[in-house]
């Protein structure tokens, strides 16, 4: 996630980056890391001492907040893509991560999903960039919340590509372990369920637990993609029992939600990870079943785009005035 934010912002045409910093590379440059970061010629930093006027931090859950926590009571606006202050309440933090290194912080961030939360980015100087599979699930599910037709819950069937486990060496995530295999984890709870949980409840106005969010991921054996299928409980009633009917009542409701949101698009037929490879955008594709009348919502994103580092600069450019798109494209490398 740092190193696609070192080649995100090193294209950007208003940013200049001041200074890298890494717990475990400190000392040598940039590009003896990461090779396909040679055109910046930084060097690797143990701590930031540089004036700056924003500080982006890939560092795990814990280790940022105590980081960053300087920062935040400077004044610097400071944009997270750890879970350290996704979640409001100290208690869910806790639960599914431990103790809160600076739990007084958190009436202070905003979630950083833009599609929802445009305007408090703008005005906010502590943004949370939210997981890859919240990104996912959640922009999939939004427009159901914002309707009143999530009030049933839903099942969130997610595949992600092996750069969402980091780059540290786990044995579960070697080659030969993942090649050619297919996993499901995290089937007792996966702690970004209740970033989940946490928007679309808010969304749809219930001061209770929220819609219930059944969530399983799975790792699938390429670089980087994610694919979420939806499986939503629609209420009876709420949609029309035309099949065609629906499906237009549907795609109408997902058009208006995303009318001014230039990364995400109503897809005319179901995508796929590939269409979105090193991009910002998020793909979604909400469908009914001709024999059940399920409705299913599919939604396709990179997970280090905009599930990760493309998001951390889309709510950076809200935070500056600047164009939204700005750095970002929403046209993904094909083939």
């Amino acid at each position: 996630m740092g190193a696609e934010l070192a080649r995100l912002l090193g294209a950007h045409p208003r940013v200049e980056i001041a200074a890298v910093t890494g717990r475990s590379q400190a000392g040598k440059r940039l590009a003896e890391v990461f090779p396909h970061l040679w055109s910046l010629d930084l060097p690797i930093e143990a701590s930031l001492d540089a004036d700056v006027d924003v500080v982006l931090s890939a560092l795990p859950h814990a280790a940022a907040a105590e980081a960053l926590h300087p920062f935040i009571e400077a004044g610097t606006p400071v944009i997270d893509c750890s879970a350290d202050f996704r979640l409001h309440e100290p208690e869910d933090y806790e639960r599914w991560y431990g103790d809160h290194p600076t739990p007084q912080l958190l009436p202070d961030a905003v979630y950083g999903l833009p599609e929802l939360h445009r305007d408090a980015i703008r005005e906010s100087k502590l943004v949370a960039v939210p997981g890859c599979y919240p990104t996912a699930a959640i922009l999939a599910l939004a427009p159901l919340a914002a309707a009143g037709w999530l009030d049933g819950g839903a099942i969130v069937d997610a595949k992600s590509g092996v750069s969402g486990a980091g780059r540290s060496l786990k044995l579960t995530s070697h080659f030969s372990e993942v090649g050619e295999n297919l996993s499901a984890y995290g089937l007792d709870g996966h702690r970004h369920q209740p970033e989940m949980v946490q928007e679309l409840s808010a969304l749809a106005g219930g001061d209770g637990d929220g819609p219930a969010v059944t969530f399983v991921p799975h790792l699938i054996p390429m670089v980087r993609g994610m694919l979420a299928t939806c499986y939503p409980s629609i209420p009876a009633g709420a949609l029309p029992s035309s099949r065609d009917a629906a499906i237009a009542a549907l795609r109408g409701q997902y058009d208006a939600f995303y009318d001014a949101h230039p990364f995400v698009q109503v897809a005319d037929s179901p995508p796929s990870t590939k269409q979105t490879l090193g991009s910002n955008a998020c793909l979604l594709y909400p469908g009914v079943d001709a024999v059940t009348g399920q409705v299913t919502v599919l939604s396709a994103l990179d997970n280090l785009g905009k599930g990760a580092a493309g998001g951390a600069v889309q709510c950076l450019n809200l935070m500056f005035g600047l164009d939204e798109r700005a750095g970002l494209s929403a046209v993904g490398v094909y083939p």
